[in-house]
């Protein structure tokens, strides 16, 4: 049998696998094989043991994604019984124009914290983990730190907690280690809270293990217990900045999960708060009102323009 010249038409392969010879050009590009490749036979056969080797590769993933699974739902069940639906704190969220007094000042809320994660893209499983501290009368950065990581630990849909938490709560426990002034009062989160499939997500995760009251901020809808996007885009398109900047996100079971909000008359887009952890559904609506200058608000801005800004210049530095 002749062998088979680079560039051949690929009629001779299995057409499963017709995009091969696009690969053994690459690989003859960068010298990995000889310009005149094997026999059509031996091609096919080459490229039957690679096509049995990603099968048992995505099986055994499969599996330890199932064994992680089973495990993290176990774990969930455990912190979500640590849960506090409803406010309790001691500060106020009274403008500081409106208390008059020392004491009045030190029990209001003061400092908001950020966290959020960017990703490398070139290699997405470098991650660079982001805290700010804003303070609340002038939305302004008071802190800031980062933590450059290799995350090991897989994405896996619904439990994104277990990814990125680790990273987040290092970065919290360690400001709480130094006694930080400006340690938050208050934390938002670049996740959902109780706006999540098992009612338990990132911003409740990290709020139960760091003990801060919490408030969820998704950029995207979960499509749980009836909610849907196109409900959503239809009550803002009925409605105008003024008159209907807010949706109550009540399932089909009646139970309010969190609230749609259009936070900037320029953004068509909402963004969707829910309860982390110790705080309600109406304070933490209050709250995100007064820390949005634009569509997201501050804290979690400013975490994410800053931790793409240190992800750049870690790499440009070669670390």
């Amino acid at each position: 049998m002749p062998p088979l010249h680079v560039g051949e038409r690929c009629q001779v392969f299995n057409p499963v696998v017709a995009e091969f010879p696009t690969q053994l050009r690459e690989l003859c590009r960068y010298k990995t094989l000889p310009l005149l490749l094997f026999s059509p036979a031996k091609v096919h056969i080459t490229v039957h043991n690679m096509a049995e080797q990603r099968v048992e590769k995505n099986l055994h993933m499969e599996a330890l994604e199932s064994n992680h699974r089973e495990q993290w739902v176990r774990e969930q069940e455990l912190l979500k019984k640590r849960l506090v639906l409803e406010d309790d704190f001691s500060w106020k969220i009274l403008p500081s124009l409106s208390i008059d007094g020392e004491s009045a000042r030190e029990n209001r809320l003061h400092y908001i914290g950020g966290v959020d994660l960017s990703f490398s893209k070139d290699d997405p499983s470098i991650a660079c983990g982001a805290f700010v501290v804003v303070d609340l009368d002038t939305l302004s950065v008071v802190y800031e730190d980062f933590d450059v990581v290799r995350l090991t630990m897989p994405y896996i849909p619904g439990f994104l907690a277990f990814r990125e938490c680790p990273v987040l709560l290092g970065l919290l426990m360690k400001m709480r280690r130094e006694s930080h002034p400006f340690y938050p009062q208050l934390l938002m989160v670049d996740g959902n809270g109780i706006l999540h499939p098992r009612g338990f997500g990132l911003a409740c995760h990290l709020a139960v293990l760091s003990d801060l009251p919490c408030i969820g901020i998704g950029k995207n809808l979960h499509h749980i217990d009836g909610l849907t996007q196109m409900r959503v885009k239809k009550h803002f398109a009925r409605n105008t900045q003024s008159d209907g900047d807010l949706m109550p996100l009540i399932g089909k079971s009646g139970r309010t999960w969190g609230a749609a909000f259009r936070s900037n008359e320029k953004s068509s887009k909402p963004i969707f708060i829910s309860i982390g952890h110790r705080i309600s559904l109406e304070t933490a609506i209050a709250v995100v009102r007064m820390c949005c200058k634009y569509r997201v608000p501050e804290p979690i801005r400013q975490a994410d323009i800053r931790s793409k800004e240190h992800m750049q210049k870690k790499l440009a530095n070669g670390h």
